[in-house]
């Protein structure tokens, strides 16, 4: 539409196994778009994991292919070009649920010159999590320090003081699904030690599927529309 604003960018990733669904993160910002004169956030809902549903740890190996590259420099260089995007990290954010949750912080611990704002809803407290043992022979080559090295709470805590001055991070779990509020927990205090604003909420009542997901998406963007300017209108 001619005249139309630029808006801020998201790239959403889904959970494992799962797919790049976009539904539940679109009814989320229809219901914003009506309360913030029809403007939303440009979300891209990105696959992570490929055909075969595998675990990429969030990271390049050979086994899996660039997830990591697809995501930080593919993803974020087609929507440069194709679509009406603010062209300013500050109003750039990396979500993601459950598996894509972890890989957004850590991907935002990673390149905080990329993405200023972290929205980690029931996410893992690491990408790979799940299958340690598995991760650690085929991403990282059998290789228990590089993986240790991977985690977003390590990331954070090696990188120089004043890495991620400015970022907003928001970490949600389901109320009643306790090894993610742990992991929840465990991500969102480091962050805040690094000196990120960070908001942890619970949602009342949900387990790690089905509300979890919507009313963390709810909060999450409840957060950042004031800080990706999106004012109510």
């Amino acid at each position: 539409m001619p005249g139309a604003p630029a808006l801020p960018l998201v790239i959403m990733m889904m959970g494992h196994p799962g797919a790049p669904d976009p539904t539940v993160i679109s009814n989320v910002l229809d219901g914003f778009a009506a309360q913030h004169d029809g403007l939303a956030p440009i979300v891209i809902v990105a696959d992570l994991l490929g055909a075969a549903v595998n675990d990429t740890a969030c990271a390049d190996s050979a086994a899996y292919g660039k997830a990591r590259t697809y995501i930080t420099v593919d993803v974020v260089d087609w929507a440069k070009k194709n679509l009406h995007i603010i062209d300013d990290p500050a109003y750039w954010t990396i979500a993601g649920y459950s598996n894509g949750g972890g890989c957004a912080a850590t991907f935002g611990a990673q390149s905080p010159q990329l993405w200023k704002n972290i929205l980690s809803v029931s996410g893992e407290p690491f990408g790979g999590s799940e299958q340690v043992a598995n991760v650690t022979k085929t991403i990282y080559g059998g290789s228990a320090a590089a993986f240790e090295a991977s985690k977003p709470v390590n990331i954070m805590a090696a990188a120089a003081p004043g890495t991620y001055a400015g970022m907003t991070a928001i970490f949600t779990a389901g109320a009643q699904d306790p090894a993610y509020i742990s992991a929840a927990d465990t991500v969102a205090a480091q962050a805040r030690a690094v000196g990120m604003t960070v908001v942890r909420y619970d949602v009342p009542g949900a387990g790690h599927v089905g509300d979890a997901l919507t009313g963390g998406l709810a909060e999450g963007f409840t957060v950042l529309c004031p800080v990706l300017g999106l004012s109510a209108g």
